[in-house]
C-alpha cells in the first residue's frame, strides 16, 4: 500500500474507501491475496457484463494471438467493421433506428465534448441546456454541462456556455414548463440553445429517472423550437436500465446519443457517438484522437452485442434481477423507515436514498467489512448505489443483499444504542 501513498495523486478517489489491493477478478468478484469481495460497483458501469468475461476473454485471446490489430487510429479494420456490422444488426435495426457512428477518443467525456461540440457546429448556436444534478464528465464541456459542484471546484476557471434547467421532480418545480416559458419570453435572458444534454435517469446525481411523458414532453420542446436532443447514455445504457437505451420505453428519438464505459463489453477504454444522419457535417479529421481506434474493444464490443443483444433473453433476465433487488429494497425501507426515504432508480441502476448522508457511508463502510464493494451517488452521497453486473446470478444477488442486511441491521441497532 505504500507505494500507492507515496507515488499516486491525491485525486484517487474509489481506492480511499476500498484500502486494499485487488489482483484477480471474474464474474461479480474482485479478489486480493486473502479476501473476495462481491463487486456491486462494476467499474461505475463499466463492467455490464462482469469482469473477465470467459467467452469475451476467449474471443480477445485469440485475435491477439492471430496478431490482429491493436491500434488502428481510425483507419479501416476488420474488427471495426465488424463491431459496425453487428452493432447495426443487433441494436439499430431491431429498434428502427437510423444512426451513424463517431468512433471519438475512448471515454464518456470525449464522446460528449465532439457531440456538444457537433450541435454547436450543426445549429450555429452556442448555449447547451443542460439539468441539475446532471453528471457528463469532467473535461471542460462536459463539466461545464455537469452540475456537480465539486467537480466543477476542479476546474479552476469559469464554466460557460450552459442554461440549467430543472430536472424532473427537482424541487417540486415544473422545470420543462418554465423551459418552455423561458424559450418563448424574448426578455428571459435564455439565449436558444444549440442543444438539451440530459440522461434519462441520473447515475452520479442520485438515480433521478425521468419519466417517459417527462421525455416525451422534452422531446416535442426540442422539435418546435429546433433544439437538438443529446442523450448521454453512458452510464444508463448497454442494458443497466433493462433496455439496451435507457431512452426505449418513453419512445423518443435523439439526435445524438453518447455511450462509453459497457459498450466494449470488456472494460476496455472505447466510446462512441450516435448522430442521425443528416447531422454528420463534420470535417475530416475536425474531432479526433489518437485512441480512437482500439480494436481489441471492437473485438469484445462486437462479441457481447452477439452474446447478449441477439434475441430478449438478456432483458428478460435483467428484469427479473431488478424485481430482485426492488422487491427486497422495499421490505428494507418498510423495516427502517426510520433510516431510508425512498428507493431510486430504474432496471439495476438503483438505490435506496438515506435520511442522512453519513447513514450512507456508514453503510458502504459496513458492507465492505463484510466482503462486498458498494457505493454512493446522489448531491450529498446519499444515495446508496446497486450497480453489480448485469450478468449477477441469483444467488449471488442475494448474497449481496444480505450483507446489505447485515449492515443495515448493525447501523439500526448502535444508532439506537447510542440514542438510549
Amino acid at each position: 500500500m505504500d507505494i500507492f501513498k507515496k507515488k499516486e495523486s491525491r485525486v484517487r478517489s474509489y481506492s480511499n474507501n476500498f484500502p486494499v489491493v485487488f489482483n484477480k477478478a471474474y464474474g461479480c468478484w474482485l479478489e486480493t491475496e486473502n479476501e473476495k469481495y462481491l463487486d456491486f460497483l462494476a467499474g461505475a458501469g463499466s463492467l455490464n457484463y462482469g469482469h473477465n468475461h470467459p467467452i469475451l476473454k476467449d474471443t480477445l485471446l485469440s485475435y491477439i494471438a492471430d496478431d490482429g490489430l491493436a491500434h488502428g487510429l481510425d483507419m479501416h479494420s476488420e474488427a471495426k467493421g465488424n463491431f459496425l456490422r453487428t452493432f447495426e444488426q443487433f441494436i439499430l435495426i431491431p429498434r428502427k433506428l437510423d444512426y451513424k457512428i463517431q468512433f471519438t477518443g475512448p471515454t464518456g467525456t470525449n464522446a460528449v465534448e465532439a457531440a456538444l461540440k457537433l450541435a454547436r457546429k450543426v445549429t450555429g448556436r452556442h448555449n447547451i441546456v443542460a439539468f441539475t444534478n446532471g453528471f457528463h464528465g469532467c473535461s471542460m464541456g462536459a463539466l461545464a454541462a455537469t452540475g456537480n459542484q465539486h467537480h466543477r471546484g476542479g476546474a479552476g476557471t469559469v464554466l460557460h456556455g450552459v442554461t440549467r434547467v430543472p430536472y424532473e421532480n427537482y424541487a417540486d418545480i415544473d422545470g420543462l414548463a418554465l423551459f418552455e416559458m423561458m424559450l418563448s419570453d424574448n426578455s428571459s435572458g435564455i439565449e436558444k440553445p444549440a442543444a438539451v444534454l440530459l440522461e434519462v435517469v441520473q447515475g452520479e446525481g442520485g438515480l433521478n429517472a425521468a419519466s417517459n411523458e417527462w421525455l416525451q414532453h422534452l422531446e416535442q420542446i426540442c422539435r418546435a423550437h429546433g433544439i437538438l436532443m443529446i442523450v448521454d447514455d453512458i452510464q444508463a445504457g448497454c442494458g443497466r436500465t433493462g433496455t439496451f437505451f435507457s431512452f426505449e420505453p418513453s419512445g423518443i428519438k435523439p439526435d445524438l446519443v453518447t455511450l462509453s464505459k459497457s459498450i466494449s463489453g470488456f472494460g476496455l477504454p472505447m466510446a462512441i457517438v450516435l448522430l442521425k444522419p443528416e447531422l454528420d457535417i463534420w470535417n475530416p479529421g475536425e474531432h479526433n484522437g489518437t485512441f480512437r481506434g482500439n480494436n481489441h474493444a471492437f473485438v469484445t464490443a462486437a462479441k457481447a452485442l452477439e452474446l447478449y443483444w441477439a434475441d430478449d433473453q438478456f432483458q428478460h433476465q435483467i428484469t427479473s434481477r431488478s424485481l430482485q433487488v426492488n422487491s427486497h429494497l422495499e421490505r428494507v425501507l418498510i423495516q427502517y423507515s426510520h433510516l431510508f426515504k425512498r428507493i431510486k432508480g430504474r432496471g439495476m441502476m438503483l438505490g435506496i436514498e438515506c435520511k442522512a448522508p453519513e447513514v450512507a457511508a456508514q453503510i458502504t463502510q459496513q458492507c465492505f467489512e463484510r466482503g462486498m464493494i458498494i457505493e454512493t451517488a446522489g448531491p450529498n452521497d446519499e444515495v446508496v448505489k446497486f450497480f453489480c453486473p448485469l450478468t449477477i446470478t441469483e444467488e449471488e444477488l442475494d448474497q449481496g443483499l444480505k450483507i446489505f442486511d447485515a449492515a443495515v441491521k448493525y447501523i439500526a441497532h448502535n444508532n439506537v444504542r447510542k440514542a438510549s
